[in-house]
């Protein structure tokens, strides 16, 4: 079993002092342990390559993946994982003028934003950033959009929004705040606003090659991540949270997966 794995902060942080210490990072080992039946081995690659690699007949898994219906064709998915706070808009406090006429009671007009026509939005390649956000970067013109391909994509993204290259960004407030912080970017630097109308949270899921074997281990993979605690999980995640996100952050998941039906 094939376990592809990015670094995606907190899930899955390869360097530094946090190092091993993301939410994912402490899933695995339990899986692993879990499934002995398998030989496991981990793989890094980026997202794009990912999602090529699940297209293929191997038993491969992803640990950290948003389910779409596009997704749902080729990919068995697990039950939910985790919940994670939706993605927004990361602006330099510099440019607060240019995005000051696209906020409407603290949340970015992204349709509107888009379509202006003046600035770029900067984009992981092939992530998907759900339901909402995908529907609106398909409706995009093009040339608005700057999609990067590279294993530290964000990274890359930020160093350019410092440059000036770009004003824009989209991506996970903790995830940003963290490879801000390794590019040498103070977090009073950026200012982050949720997108208006999109979703406030997103479940996280483990998905493996839609395969008779990739369907098998996803039944074996539910049955363990029924078994653990998922206040552990929560409270992992919690953690990289900005303090005034993160009570509410633990209340709607604890109440999210309270209401989950267990088939």
């Amino acid at each position: 079993m094939i376990w592809l794995l990015r670094d995606l902060p907190p899930l899955t942080i390869f360097e530094g002092p946090e190092k091993g210490q993301g939410v994912i990072d402490q899933l695995l080992p339990l899986l692993i342990d879990g499934m002995p039946q398998y030989r496991h081995a981990l793989m890094r690659v980026n997202r794009a390559r990912a999602l090529q690699m699940l297209h293929e007949p191997s038993l491969t898994c992803d640990a950290a993946l948003n389910k779409s219906k596009e997704r749902e064709r080729w990919i068995a998915f697990s039950i939910p994982v985790f919940r994670a706070m939706s993605n927004g808009l990361a602006v330099r406090r510099v440019d607060h003028e240019v995005i000051a006429p696209f906020l409407h009671d603290g949340e970015v007009d992204l349709a509107a934003l888009l379509a202006s026509g003046h600035e770029q939005l900067g984009i992981v390649a092939e992530r998907n950033y759900g339901e909402y956000l995908d529907a609106l970067l398909k409706q995009a013109p093009r040339d608005a959009l700057t999609l990067h391909y590279g294993n530290d994509a964000l990274g890359s993204l930020l160093q350019m929004q410092r440059l000036g290259r770009l004003r824009f960004l989209l991506g996970y407030r903790p995830e940003i705040r963290y490879q801000a912080e390794q590019q040498g970017i103070a977090e009073d630097e950026l200012q982050f606003y949720p997108i208006r109308g999109a979703e406030k949270f997103l479940s996280g899921y483990i998905g493996c090659s839609d395969t008779p074997q990739g369907r098998q281990a996803i039944a074996e993979i539910n049955a363990l991540l029924r078994k653990l605690p998922r206040e552990r999980l929560s409270e992992a995640y919690a953690a990289w949270l900005d303090p005034e996100s993160r009570d509410a952050y633990l209340k709607e998941s604890r109440t999210y997966f309270e209401q989950q039906v267990q088939p």
